[in-house]
């Protein structure tokens, strides 16, 4: 219980260190042997607290190397769960509007750079990165950094969200012709300059793709709810006695 007590005490004289900048992120511990003097204790004790801060996600431990300070979690955004169907949702709102406002904006070049995304997605030629820069270009257009920023969240978290990137993979293969056709409706709305009709399309875009997620959801819960079945079927039948 001692040397508990004992290696967590240097657990948090390290973490009060880190976090008055004597040790900022980046910045690399000192080794092993010099904690052990520095705090009066043995190196094992050292290593006990190096795990333990290594679980808490305040220093990274590269082979070799040492003991690196990194950032500290943002605990609200390490808890946070997003849903494919919230991201969605979310994008469909702030999206529309971005077109709607990006038809009063948008270049002949910032046009062109559409056609040229719309064409390479029509031609499946790395669609899902022209698609990816078919909306940003649209984000861009709107001249405001605030709606720029919040469409590459929105991006970053449909490609570092493993339940996301699952959901999506479901459904961005599935009526491919469709997608084709909704992204050429916002590009015609987008070059006529009609706010109204690039939300709509923008709109009809997203509502097409959450009915998609909600498709593929309800078909994988009742493929599991089959696979369940027939294992119970088996557990319980009753076939053996009465061939």
């Amino acid at each position: 219980m001692q040397n508990r007590r004992l290696f967590w005490d240097i657990v948090d004289k390290i973490e009060l260190l880190i976090d008055s900048g004597n040790y900022p992120p980046g910045s690399r511990l000192p080794p092993e042997r010099l904690l052990a003097e520095q705090f009066d204790v043995s190196r094992p004790t050292i290593r006990e607290a190096i795990i333990a801060l290594e679980v808490r996600q305040r220093v990274e431990v590269k082979t070799s190397s040492g003991v690196y300070v990194i950032e500290k979690p943002d605990e609200a955004n390490k808890q946070l769960f997003v849903t494919a169907f919230e991201l969605t949702q979310a994008r469909a709102l702030v999206e529309g509007e971005a077109a709607a406002l990006a038809a009063g904006s948008i270049t002949k070049e910032e046009l062109e750079q559409l056609h040229t995304n719309l064409v390479k997605m029509e031609a499946g030629i790395d669609a899902d990165q022209a698609d990816k820069e078919f909306h940003s270009i649209i984000s861009r257009a709107t001249r405001n950094n605030a709606i720029l920023f919040a469409v590459q969240n929105f991006w970053s978290l449909r490609e570092s969200k493993e339940n996301i990137k699952e959901a999506y993979r479901m459904v961005c293969q599935s009526n491919v012709n469709k997608r084709k056709d909704e992204h050429r409706d916002i590009y015609n709305a987008l070059k006529a300059g009609d706010a109204q009709k690039a939300r709509i399309a923008m709109h009809e875009h997203f509502n097409r793709l959450i009915n998609a997620l909600f498709d593929a959801t309800e078909a994988k819960a009742l493929e599991e709810v089959k696979r369940k079945n027939n294992e119970t079927r088996d557990l319980y039948s009753l076939s053996h006695l009465v061939s």
